[in-house]
């Protein structure tokens, strides 16, 4: 690592595709990871993103599509030669043998001579700050501890992609986000090419470069963590990206002044008073069709005194009552229930309102540009901006 090695591999998969016997894991998948670029395969349990990791280190030769290094295809290259460097979740490490041997054991397998093999393994415990653990036992060291060890024993063998399949997973919750930490930095400092897999929504928006966002075998949405969050391609990924509130409503009409490329829509929802959302104009959005109109709970403003019936600098404007209130240290969340819909809100602990307690009104505001609008029957996000950069 310190020698000057550099990892430049980019990884293309092209319509790949992994079936077992009445089961498509892996549905046509095309997506190329740049050189040094840290990518997440983000999902539910059962949506092929561990299948899909396997195939690429070689554990599964997949029954369709591609699998490229650089410009090399490595559909027939056996696992243990395609230079990969994997990380699981239950460590599998060796208890019988210490930190030095079980770092060491992927070097060995190459036939590295003596020499190299000894400052690699003493690089890479340095890299992963477990110099002085060489003697150590897997049963003498910490959660934290064991999954660097499993972390140094992917890097010392300089992988041209390092595959990790929810590594983080069987920590503590406050040790996981300072690994997260950790690893963003070792993976930059080292410009590895790298495939992460986790169903943990934050663990995927705090470590990617980008995300690609799978159900049923296929990628749903592939882009910026940033774009997943704010721009979610359809309603399942903005629901399973965070916490998404959802109405059914209707189009009442289109007008003009959403700014370039953009017209508002109007959205009559049952039992509350119209919402405007910006949508694209190319929308192809007409009177009557059936919608859902979304936002995050973090994007509502609570009203606090006496606004009238016309909502603050021209926010949608909600009332209902208070169901029920959380208290989380640094903010609040709110259940409300409004014309039958319930719905959460968020507030920062300290702008949390006093009178905002169980069974009492409550009146809202969301921002339109804050709303997504979602057609009702294929899910598509009506509000999102068609991108033009392949993310």
């Amino acid at each position: 690592m310190s020698k000057g090695h550099s990892v430049s591999t980019r990884l293309v998969l092209d319509d790949l595709s992994m079936s077992f016997p009445g089961v498509k894991a892996v549905d046509h998948v095309s997506l190329t990871v740049e050189p040094g670029e840290f990518f997440t395969l983000l999902g539910p349990s059962g949506c092929g993103k561990t299948t899909l990791l396997r195939t690429i280190a070689g554990f599964y030769r997949q029954t369709g599509g591609s699998i490229y290094f650089n410009d090399q295809c490595v559909d027939g290259t056996p696992a243990y030669r395609r230079n990969t460097g994997m990380v699981f979740q239950n460590y599998a490490i060796f208890p019988h043998l210490n930190v030095w041997k079980n770092v060491a054991y992927g070097l060995k397998a190459r036939r590295l001579p003596k020499e190299e093999m000894q400052e690699r393994v003493r690089e890479a415990l340095e890299l992963v700050d477990l110099s002085g653990y060489e003697e150590r036992k897997p049963s003498q060291l910490s959660g934290g501890q064991q999954q660097r060890v499993v972390l140094a024993r992917a890097f010392v063998v300089h992988p041209d992609v390092l595959l990790m399949d929810e590594p983080l997973a069987n920590l503590d919750a406050k040790l996981r986000v300072r690994l997260r930490r950790d690893l963003r930095e070792l993976q930059q400092r080292l410009g590895l090419t790298t495939v992460y897999v986790t169903h943990d929504q934050d663990e995927a928006l705090s470590l990617s470069d980008r995300v690609a966002v799978m159900f049923d075998g296929r990628v749903h949405h592939l882009g910026v963590p940033e774009e997943i969050y704010r721009e979610a391609a359809t309603q399942k990924v903005a629901d399973f990206i965070g916490e998404m509130n959802i109405l059914p409503g209707v189009i009442a009409s289109l007008e003009g002044g959403g700014g370039p490329g953009m017209v508002l829509a109007r959205v009559s929802v049952e039992d509350l008073q119209d919402v405007i959302v910006p949508v694209r104009a190319d929308s192809g959005l007409e009177e009557g069709r059936s919608v859902s109109v979304g936002f995050r709970p973090h994007d509502a403003r609570i009203v606090v005194g006496d606004a009238g019936s016309q909502a603050p600098s021209g926010g949608n404007l909600f009332s209902g009552h208070v169901a029920n209130e959380m208290y989380f240290g640094s903010v609040t969340r709110y259940s409300v229930t409004t014309a039958g819909h319930e719905v959460m809100l968020e507030a920062y602990y300290s702008h949390a309102p006093a009178h905002a307690k169980e069974g009492a009104e409550l009146r809202f505001t969301v921002a339109p540009r804050d709303m997504m609008l979602f057609d009702r029957e294929s899910g598509a996000n009506l509000t999102r901006v068609e991108r033009t950069n392949g993310a």
